[in-house]
Parts: C-alpha cells; structure tokens; sequence
C-alpha cells in the first residue's frame, strides 16, 4: 500500500520562485501552487494542508498577513514564511501574529529548505499524535471517570455536579486563550479529576456542619496528594496530573501544597482554580447558604493577584454572564429528565 504523502500548500507571486519550490518538494509531498494570498485562501476554504509555505513579499496581501488569515481557518497546519529580509520586527510579528514554525532565508539551499520543511512535518505529526492520544484517552477513560465522578458525588452531596460545572467554567476560559486542541482536553480531564482524591478524606469531615479545626483542615488538604496517589500509575495521565497537583496554589506563593508562585504554576490549574472556587462559593453547604452569583465574583476580584492569577481573573468575568446561564439551563434540564417517569 502506498504510503500516503502529506499536502503542502506552496504561495508566491514569482513564476520563477515559485516553480523552483515546487521542484524541490514534489518528488516527496503532494504539492498545491498557489500565485497570491487570496487564492490560497480560497484554496484553503476547500481543501486541508498539513503544511503552509508562503513567500513574504507579494502583493494585495503580503506573506506575514496571509499566514496569520491561515491560522484562522487551519490553525493545527504549519506554516512556513520564505523571506528576503531579516528585519527582526518582521520576523516577531510572524511569530507572533501568524504563528509561523520557522522562517526560510532567501536565497535558500533546496537541500536546507527541504530539511526544514521535514523538521516541520514531524512537529506537525507530534501535535496531530499528541491530540489524538488526548482523544483516545478520553474515550478509554470516560466509563471509568464518569464512576469515579459519581462515586464522589455519593459520598459527599457538596460535590454533586461540581466536577462537571469546574469543567465547564475552566474549558470556556480555556477556550480564550491560544491553545491547542490537546491542551483544552488535558485542561478538561483535570477539571473533571481534579477533586479525586476527596474519596480519601474522611465523610465525618466532608460533612461536618461546623467550621472545620485546624487539623481537620491539613486532612481536607491532603486530597491533592491523594488524588496524585489515586492517578500516577496511569503513565498518559501525567501531564493532568500535574495541573490536578497545582490547583490549590495561589499566584502569590502562599497556597499548598508546594508554594509555587506566579506563572510557574501551570495555566491549567491557575485556571482550574477560579472556576474550583467560585463554584465553591455559590454552592450550598451545610454549615452556610451559598453565595450569590456577583458576591462570589466579587471575592475573586478581591484575591486578584494574590489568590488568583488576574489575567484568568479577566478571563473568568469575560465569560461567566454566558456561562453561569448554560450552567442552569442544563441543570434544569438534568431535574426534568431525573423527574420523567420510567419507561
């Protein structure tokens, strides 16, 4: 069986430039030629690219704003900017705002421009593995989280639906920031696992209706160890652990159970700790009434910098209005269909 050749999407103006590209790389790749950015853009509307080389000098749209445009459409393709200038504000913006993997220096070496394009392919290849794994853990795991969740919920009617509503409220913020596919799941796996390892803490202590002791507070703390304990035989979960591990640290260093500070803490967990506590204060519990939706918001605006990284504090209050609507409407929803008569 024929091995399957990855598409290239190859953008100049030039005749010349751009069949000596197309040259260089057809023997190894499918190969699409285009002559400007906007018919690449309507070439990209109908057909998918694993890689994108476009040259940097053309005109009605030049390489830096035709690549960013692709990274609207097909933001897992690579892309690669051909140029003949080294200006480094260039090269920053497309960086920056076209997410290039590298940039190819002209006059290039069809040796050079090769060995790049190949080092591209493989990342792209990395990232295509890395989300499908993320997927394929998903689906194996699903039964087994789903278990866990309502086992949880059993024990301690505090955590009813929290799992899924800290998943909700983390995956929205995520959804803001300029991520891959594979990062949003992990983000969704821990925010569904992140609270796990209450299955260790005592009921006594889950459901005491008074403030908790000192010590019966360093047991609740504990289940951040026990959730690492419960997790850490499962090698592909690593990398979610390590947003579960982190979730109760504070931006400002003073959090548990290892004191990171500042963006050493992953954006996952920084993430995953706004929606953990709001969703907190607005839950009922048995020793106080839960707090209104702007009261809990409020709080979180007052631990801005200190609790909580203010930059997910932003985030959080862009898309909480949104949120806390879909939130309800699906709970309401769940009551109905728990309520219907059984068939």
């Amino acid at each position: 069986m024929e091995e399957k050749k990855y598409r290239i999407l190859i953008v100049d103006d030039e005749p010349d430039n751009l069949a000596l590209l197309y040259r260089t790389l057809r023997g190894k790749y499918d190969i699409t030629k285009a002559t400007s950015g906007l018919e690449a853009l309507e070439i990209l509307r109908n057909e998918s690219f694993n890689c994108i080389l476009s040259d940097h000098k053309m005109p009605q749209m030049d390489g830096v704003e035709f690549l960013r445009r692709t990274y609207e459409i097909c933001p897992n393709t690579t892309r690669l900017l051909v140029t003949a200038y080294s200006d480094v504000k260039i090269l920053i913006d497309a960086i920056n705002y076209a997410k290039i993997y590298r940039y190819i220096k002209k006059p290039f070496n069809p040796d050079e421009l090769l060995h790049i394009v190949e080092a591209s392919l493989e990342y792209h290849q990395l990232k295509v593995d890395n989300e499908n794994l993320i997927k394929d853990l998903k689906e194996l795991f699903s039964g087994t989280i789903k278990a866990i969740i309502e086992a949880l919920d059993a024990k301690d009617s505090f955590t009813l639906g929290r799992s899924r509503r800290v998943t909700f409220y983390a995956l929205k913020m995520a959804s803001k920031l300029d991520i891959s596919n594979s990062e949003k799941s992990k983000i969704e796996l821990a925010g569904l696992l992140h609270d796990i390892g209450m299955i260790g803490v005592a009921e006594d202590i889950l459901n005491k209706s008074q403030k908790l002791t000192q010590e019966e507070y360093e047991q609740i703390k504990r289940h951040v160890h026990h959730s690492v304990k419960i997790l850490e035989d499962i090698k592909q979960l690593y990398e979610v652990i390590e947003i579960i591990k982190y979730h109760h640290e504070h931006f400002d260093g003073n959090g548990y159970p290892y004191g990171l500070k500042g963006e050493s803490i992953p954006i996952g967990s920084r993430i995953i700790a706004v929606a953990d506590a709001y969703d907190s204060m607005v839950s009922n519990r048995a020793y106080r009434q839960g707090l209104s939706s702007d009261e809990a918001l409020q709080r979180i605006e007052e631990k801005s910098g200190t609790q909580f990284d203010p930059y997910v504090v932003q985030l959080f209050k862009e898309v909480l209005p949104e949120a806390a609507r879909e939130v309800k409407e699906y709970e309401e929803k769940m009551k109905i269909k728990e309520n219907l008569p059984q068939m």
